[in-house]
């Protein structure tokens, strides 16, 4: 008699329906149509992070430079804050700053300089490539979630985004240590 040896399977990830269903068979009482809502949300945003990460890849920053130049951007023209104020919007220690503003000064995304008003205080302003590679990033994404977007129709979104800006501040009120914060949501 012979014994066959199954051949190694490489690890999937099962299907949402076949998790859900894992799900129901260990504990009976969960609620499917919760668990394939946060499952789902929960891979989508993996795949999202991916996504995007391969775009930056194409442009040749980092996720963490990505955040550095969204940070100068939302501080509004002319696109300048001090170290110390990037780190804290970024929750990083200003070592960490420093090593990234290093690589970005190199880059040539950012500047650092000291302010004239005073010497003692240095200025991290985005320079016209950093400007141009955030803009190259945000027309990628903006085609990469029109067709992630597809199927949810125009007069659904406003209702889709209110509902997912409720569930995020959920979170963030009650679990306080995944340091979110609510107060820039506008829904």
């Amino acid at each position: 008699m012979s014994t066959r040896r199954a051949e190694p399977q490489t690890a999937t990830e099962l299907g949402i329906a076949e998790q859900v269903a894992v799900y129901q068979r260990e504990f009976p009482t969960v609620d499917p149509q919760v668990e394939t809502i946060v499952s789902t949300l929960s891979r989508l945003a993996r795949r999202m992070n991916v996504a995007y990460g391969r775009q930056l890849a194409t442009l040749g920053i980092t996720s963490a430079e990505w955040e550095v130049l969204k940070a100068l951007v939302f501080a509004g023209a002319p696109y300048r804050l001090g170290p110390g104020e990037l780190a804290k919007r970024l929750g990083l220690t200003p070592a960490a700053m420093t090593h990234r503003i290093d690589r970005m000064v190199t880059e040539g995304l950012v500047t650092r300089d000291r302010d004239e008003a005073n010497r003692v205080r240095v200025i991290i302003e985005l320079t016209a490539e950093g400007r141009d590679k955030w803009l190259e990033l945000m027309r990628m994404a903006a085609v990469f979630e029109a067709d992630l977007l597809q199927d949810v129709a125009g007069e659904t979104r406003p209702e889709l985004a209110a509902a997912l800006t409720r569930m995020l501040r959920r979170i963030e009120e009650t679990q306080p240590d995944a340091l979110g914060r609510t107060d820039d949501l506008t829904c």
